[in-house]
């Protein structure tokens, strides 16, 4: 029953939230419905297409949420479940959820654009270039963190086809997650070629997932890891580059549809569990383990850890690099920036509760990864036998849906990635890579970041390097402090109520800059007394990048939002 009346003061809190702050910072801002959006002003057919509003929060989510949302909580549960309870509740609402929101807004009402030009319309072209070197440093680990996951669970030791019992779960995943890029395509070209409403689309694109699921579970692709490597990089490369209806769009949009069943499943698990006694697991998660774990201490790594169940930096691109030129009108912004970081924390929750289920068994370090514990604890919310059909269905499709969103936040990532590096070599007046002249044309054409950013991605994806898992938890959290404020900046600078954003920019900045500088210091330690492989030195040297990139972006907010105080007292 515990696990019950947690998800039910979950949901009940952030609605809540929804309702009430949510509504507050529309009105604080002046959400204008009546205002036209880049999408409809800039439409080019390309990068900026006006979405369906279930479209693009099926876009928008998936994008967000990728596996982010269960790996944390599931680490983090190591310090009980009330703090991880706590702050993806509080954090929702009040960091992550402002963050996605504020960004979205900010972009909205800056022509489409990323952070780092909204950096410089209120803190400088210094201030934006730092940021966005930032940025694509977070997204080289990001690229290459979900590359060798995607590529690990795709891998299989066969090659070609395989069918039947000789299936293996990797070679389904493949299957299925390719099959998914041409569902997309063809979704893509019912909507916008052939005129298909989105309800009757919607509906043979829910077909199509189960036929999907069906031939990929009796039908599998085998390739080796580097294989997979390889074609991923491919794909993410034409993903990023081609107009946005034909595969980002429908393809997240479907794949929403997957993570809603999975909460939906998750849900249902939790309270049938609690009325079948000793038949299903139950939730043995203690609610506080103490202030010190393997992690470290609770503050700064619950807040580090549970990232993109309650903050995320990656967001902050997202909503600014793909979901602002995709915006219909200005009122679906709060239900797709804020909402989505809710309904994320929510299923933050979810994954703290699955965990709890099988709490023992993750700590004695049973299964390989979070992703494994969160689809056993909800499986075994429905039976205990996993050789029961119950168990391995809900198993299989979970295992599924945690996949095919990695790869989401993945294609996301790389086209994310070509604005921002686009962005880095253009000047004052250039309004895109054909404005510019000489070398910074090369450098500004959005081939030339794209094969950049893959290029040097997969090469550290295929290294295998856990490292990076570590450096990009404090990447993400710094990036959203940074995200924080500078949409505070900007809306100081044209007169709007930046005062929510004060403490949440304060605390991300602190929490994750001693979280970094104490990995340092334990970088330092191994490297300088002789017992550091060169994945040590290659953290050490991000780390240090990624502080001091930070400390000059604080210093020019501070002197910008000085600038600002100065400005309305002399008004005063």
């Amino acid at each position: 029953m515990t696990a019950v009346l947690i998800i039910l003061a979950a949901i009940v809190l952030l609605v809540i939230g929804y309702v009430t702050y949510g509504s507050w910072l529309a009105k604080q801002w002046g959400i204008d419905p009546s205002r036209k959006t880049p999408a409809v002003e800039m439409e080019d057919g390309v990068d900026y297409v006006a979405a369906k509003p279930a479209v693009l929060m099926g876009h928008h989510f998936s994008s967000i949420a990728g596996a982010g949302p269960i790996n944390g909580p599931i680490q983090a549960s190591v310090f009980g479940w009330l703090p991880v309870f706590l702050w993806c509740v509080i954090g929702g609402i009040f960091f992550g959820g402002l963050q996605d929101f504020g960004s979205l807004f900010a972009s909205v009402r800056n022509e489409g654009k990323s952070v780092g030009e909204i950096i410089k319309t209120s803190m400088g072209d210094r201030a934006k270039k730092l940021f966005i070197l930032f940025a694509l440093l977070v997204l080289i680990m990001v690229i290459a963190s979900f590359v060798n996951v995607v590529a690990g669970t795709f891998a299989s030791q066969a090659t070609g086809f395989t069918t039947g019992d000789a299936v293996t779960g990797n070679e389904t995943t493949a299957m299925v997650s390719v099959l998914f890029i041409v569902l997309a395509i063809i979704y893509g070209m019912l909507t916008n070629k052939a005129g298909l409403k989105t309800l009757p689309a919607t509906i043979i694109g829910i077909v199509g997932i189960v036929a999907a699921i069906v031939i990929g579970l009796n039908c599998g692709m085998a390739m080796s890891r580097t294989t997979w490597i390889v074609l991923i990089g491919v794909y993410i490369a034409v993903a990023s580059l081609i107009p946005v209806w034909i595969m980002l769009q429908p393809r997240d949009y479907l794949s929403s549809f997957l993570l809603y069943a999975m909460m939906a499943v998750a849900v249902v698990g939790i309270v049938f569990s609690a009325f079948t006694g000793d038949k299903t697991a139950t939730f043995e998660l203690p609610a506080f383990t103490g202030w010190s774990t393997s992690l470290g201490g609770l503050f700064p790594a619950l807040f580090i850890t549970v990232a993109c169940g309650a903050c995320s930096g990656f967001h902050s691109l997202i909503s600014t690099g793909t979901s602002s030129k995709q915006l219909a009108s200005e009122k679906d912004a709060k239900a797709i920036g804020y909402g989505s970081m809710l309904i994320e924390s929510a299923l933050g929750v979810v994954s703290l509760i699955a965990v709890g289920m099988v709490f023992k068994r993750y700590t004695d370090g049973e299964f390989g990864s979070p992703a494994v514990a969160f689809a056993t604890g909800i499986a075994s919310m429905f039976s205990l036998d996993t050789a029961s059909h119950v168990y391995n269905v809900v198993y299989t499709l979970l295992t599924l849906a945690v996949s095919v969103f990695a790869l989401t936040s993945l294609d996301t990532g790389t086209r994310l990635s070509r604005f921002m590096f686009t962005e880095l070599f253009l000047k004052e007046g250039e309004a895109t890579w054909k404005d510019a002249t000489g070398a910074r044309k090369f450098l500004a054409h959005p081939l030339t970041g794209t094969v950049f950013m893959v290029v040097v991605g997969c090469l550290l994806g295929g290294m295998s390097l856990t490292a990076i898992w570590g450096l990009f938890g404090a990447a993400n959290q710094l990036l959203a402090g940074l995200a924080l404020m500078a949409v505070a900046a900007w809306l100081g600078n044209i007169g709007k109520n930046n005062k929510m954003f004060y403490i949440p920019t304060v605390f991300m900045l602190i929490a994750t800059l001693t979280f970094l500088v104490i990995r340092i210091k334990a970088l330092c330690t191994s490297c300088f007394g002789g017992a550091a492989a060169w994945g040590d030195w290659f953290m050490l040297v991000i780390a240090v990048a990624m502080v001091v990139l930070a400390i000059f972006l604080i210093i020019e907010g501070v002197g910008t939002f000085s600038k600002q105080l100065k400005k309305e007292k002399s008004k005063a």
